[in-house]
Parts: C-alpha cells; sequence; structure tokens
C-alpha cells in the first residue's frame, strides 16, 4: 500500500512539475524573453520547488528529454560547423586555463570571505561535472548542501541570465548557422530515435560523460551528415524538449531546504561573481585574438551544467558543436584534476575524519 501511495505521489508531483514549466515556458515565450522556453520553466518549477511544492522528473522523462535535445543538436551539424574546429585546439587550451583559474579563485573567495574548509570551497568552485563533485565531497567529508548550494546557483543564474547578456549583443536576433526545416517522417522519427538511444546507451557502457545527451547527438548528426535523413524533429516536439530541460534544471531547488539555501546564499552570489569574472577575462582574450564569435564563446566558456548550457545554444542560434566539444572538453578536465586537486590542496584525510 506505502509504495501504491509513493507511486501515486511520484505521478502527481511529475504532472505538477511539467503543468508548472509549461506555464512558465510560456509565459517568458509570450514576453518575448529570449530562451523563455528554458527559463521560463526553470525559474517557475524553481520557485515551486523552494515554496515547498513537490516537483520532480523521474529519470525516464530527463533521459528522453536529453536524447530529444541530442537529436536536435546533431540535426544543425553542417560542413560550416565543422570547419571551424581548426579554432578549437587554442580555444580548449585556454578554457583548461580559465577553468583552473576559476576553480582556484573561488576557492580562495570562500575560504577568506565565508570561511569555508579547503576541500568544500575546492569542490564548490569547480565548475560542471556535478555528481562527480557531489560524490567526491561526500567521500571527503565536504559540506555537501553547501557545495549543492552554490553550484546550483550558478547553473541557475547563468541559465537565467545568459539569454539576456548575449540578446543585448543583437547576436540572439540573427539567423542560426544550420536550420532544419524540413520535419521528419515518422518512421525517420522512429529511426532517430532508435539510434540516439542505441549510441546512448553504448556510451553509458563506456561510462562517457552526459551519454544520453551525447549518444543521441552523435547518431542524429551522422544521420544527417550523411543524408540518410533530412528532416528533423516538429516543433512541438523541440518544444516539449526545451521545457522538459528547464524543467530539470528547476527541480534541482526541490533537493536544498530553504535554511540551507539562505545560509550559504552570499556565498553562491560571491563565488558565482568571481567564476564569471575569470571567464570574462578569457573570453574577451579569444573574442580579440580569433575569430570566433562573441556569443559562441560566451556560451562554451560558461561555468554551467553542460545540458543546460547546449540547450541554450541551441535556442539562442549558436554553434552546438563548438559549445559541446568545450562543455565535453571541460567536464573531461574536471573529472580527472579535482581528485588530484582536492588531494593536494584540500584538507588533510586525518582532518576530515577527526
Amino acid at each position: 500500500m506505502s509504495a501504491a501511495i509513493a507511486d501515486r505521489a511520484t505521478i502527481l508531483g511529475t504532472l505538477e512539475t511539467l503543468v508548472i514549466g509549461t506555464a512558465g515556458g510560456l509565459l517568458f515565450m509570450w514576453l518575448n524573453l529570449p530562451g523563455g522556453l528554458i527559463s521560463g520553466a526553470m525559474a517557475t518549477v524553481g520557485i515551486a520547488a523552494l515554496s515547498g511544492r513537490p516537483v520532480t522528473m523521474p529519470p525516464i522523462l530527463t533521459q528522453t528529454v536529453l536524447v530529444l535535445l541530442g537529436i536536435m543538436l546533431g540535426s544543425l551539424v553542417s560542413r560550416q560547423l565543422i570547419q571551424h574546429m581548426s579554432a578549437y585546439p587554442l580555444t580548449i587550451g585556454l578554457l583548461a586555463l580559465a577553468t583552473f583559474c576559476s576553480t582556484f579563485s573561488s576557492s580562495i573567495y570562500l575560504q577568506r570571505v565565508h570561511g569555508w574548509d579547503k576541500t568544500s570551497a575546492l569542490l564548490a568552485g569547480s565548475p560542471g561535472a556535478l555528481s562527480q563533485i557531489t560524490m567526491l565531497a561526500a567521500e571527503k567529508g565536504a559540506d555537501v548542501a553547501a557545495i549543492a548550494v552554490v553550484q546550483t546557483m550558478r547553473v541557475i543564474i547563468l541559465t537565467a541570465a545568459l539569454p539576456l547578456v548575449v540578446a543585448s549583443t543583437g547576436i540572439a536576433s540573427s539567423p542560426p548557422t544550420a536550420v532544419i526545416s524540413l520535419i521528419a517522417s515518422p518512421v525517420e522519427l522512429a529511426v532517430l530515435a532508435a539510434a540516439g538511444v542505441f549510441a546512448a546507451l553504448l556510451l553509458r557502457l563506456a561510462k562517457f560523460p552526459a551519454s544520453w545527451m551525447f549518444g543521441a547527438m552523435i547518431a542524429s548528426a551522422v544521420l544527417h551528415g550523411t543524408d540518410v535523413i533530412e528532416g528533423g524533429l516538429p516543433p512541438w516536439m523541440r518544444n516539449v524538449a526545451l521545457v522538459g530541460i528547464g524543467a530539470v534544471i528547476g527541480t534541482r531547488f526541490a533537493r536544498i531546504s530553504r535554511s540551507t539555501l539562505v545560509s550559504h546564499l552570499n556565498a553562491g552570489l560571491g563565488s558565482f561573481a568571481v567564476a564569471i569574472s575569470i571567464s570574462a577575462i578569457f573570453v574577451t582574450i579569444i573574442v580579440l585574438s580569433t575569430n570566433v564569435r562573441f556569443a559562441d564563446v560566451v556560451v562554451a566558456f560558461a561555468p554551467g551544467a553542460m545540458d543546460a548550457m547546449l540547450a541554450l545554444a541551441l535556442t539562442l542560434h549558436i554553434d552546438p558543436i563548438f559549445v559541446g566539444a568545450h562543455h565535453l572538453s571541460r567536464f573531461v578536465f574536471v573529472s580527472i584534476t579535482t581528485p588530484g586537486i582536492v588531494h593536494l590542496f584540500g584538507r588533510p584525510q586525518e582532518d576530515v575524519d577527526d
């Protein structure tokens, strides 16, 4: 009986989340805000979560959203986008340096201004790879709740603010680099879905990061790039995916109590300001020294979650391959280097065990 009640509560919470997210996305889109479907769904679901509503997105829905997002991103692949890859080694190298500087600068800020211990500060200052950071924090005895607040606030602020920043430059209104105007037939949609899920499962077996999204993206890119399939997802399906990813981001607040959020609010805002300032310096260097578009660099270097940034790239007409390559590179860089950084510069293990 208790299991049935729990299942019913999950279903009702999921339906409530979808209704709230859809309403928020439509409202922001009606207000003509850039990236309105994503940011609107994220904002309203996040507010509902902080208000105590049981918002939730079950894994199967989250995975479905990520597969749809990957299919959309893969359908934008073109020869013109691939030709831009010559600029990747330089900018990815600078991204690694920016990530290193951002992590240590945010860590120093959290230690000196808010009195955090070294391990918690280093993990909170590390951009992206939230699941890996959380597991490492629990293993090292760091303040998991505080780290989650700082990391979540960074994602939420970036997802809400980036569309406005890009729109203020006038770039968001430019035509996309590649547009799939044709709609795939039901058979083609079935092939895209099957290929996307199959590729995602292969990547999951290989422990590849963000496998659901990147697997579907790779499969879609191959099918579209080889002209096996020409059409893309119908508009309503694209909108569902965008609202879905916004709702997924918003539900992160459901895992954080209001008291915990308030107690670490200043630390989150200050840490974000430090991280974004470091990123801005590197963005300026790249814009002044290369031919890469400003909007592409801004989203590629934004210290936010990979799925959220790629979804924004999709809605803001930004090069998805450039952004995806950089966020994946940072994910790998953070996942590989963070344990070593924490071991060298965090609290000694005996202090953690005390």
